[in-house]
C-alpha cells in the first residue's frame, strides 16, 4: 500500500501517518512544498522512534510523483466526493492521496479523477477528520480488503496469558 500526501502542512500530522504507515508496511510519499522541514521536533515527536524505519519518498511536485509512480493507481481522498470509502475495491499496491489540512486536494486534479475520489462519510455539519485519522480509516480499510496480507493478527499480553 501507498499513502500519498499532496503538499501537508502539519509536521505533526505527517508523522502520526509516518507512524502508521511502519506499522502496516505501507510506503509514503511526501509532495512538496512541504510546509515544514522533514527534521521539525513535532514530526519526529509525532512519529517517535519509527521515522527511520519508515519507507518514504519526497517529489518536488505532482508532476515528478506521476513520472516516478507510472501506471499507479490512485484514490483521491475528499469531502466533495459522492462516494464513500468503503464503496471501492482497493489493489494491494494502490496508492490513496491526502490533501493538504487547510484546503484539501485541488478541485481541478479531483474533477480529473472523478471515478476515483472517495469520501468518509460524516454526521452534521461537520467539514472534515483530522488528516492522520482520515489516512488510517482509509488505509485500514484498503488493508482489510486485501486480507491484511502479512500483518501479525494477535496480540500478548505483558504479565498475563490469553486463556
Amino acid at each position: 500500500m501507498n499513502i500519498v500526501l499532496y503538499e501537508p502542512e502539519m509536521p505533526a500530522n505527517t508523522g502520526n501517518i509516518g507512524r502508521t504507515c511502519v506499522a502496516t508496511n505501507t510506503r509514503l510519499h511526501l509532495i512538496e512544498p512541504l510546509g515544514f522541514r522533514l527534521g521539525e521536533k513535532q514530526r519526529v515527536r509525532a512519529g517517535l522512534d519509527y521515522w527511520d524505519k519508515l519507507d518514504v519518498t519526497v517529489y518536488s511536485d505532482y508532476g515528478e510523483f506521476l513520472e516516478r509512480n507510472p501506471g499507479a493507481r490512485l484514490y483521491f481522498a475528499t469531502t466533495k466526493a459522492t462516494r464513500a470509502y468503503t464503496e471501492v475495491q482497493y489493489e494491494p499496491d494502490c496508492f490513496l492521496v491526502f490533501g493538504p489540512e487547510s484546503r484539501g486536494l485541488p478541485e481541478e486534479l479531483l474533477a480529473e479523477n472523478q471515478s476515483s475520489c472517495v469520501r468518509i462519510p460524516m454526521w452534521g455539519d461537520i467539514r472534515s477528520l483530522n488528516l492522520s485519522n482520515a489516512a488510517a480509516v482509509v488505509l485500514y480499510e484498503a488493508l482489510r480488503q486485501n486480507g491484511f496480507e502479512r500483518m501479525t493478527m494477535t496480540g500478548r499480553l505483558h504479565r498475563l496469558e490469553w486463556q
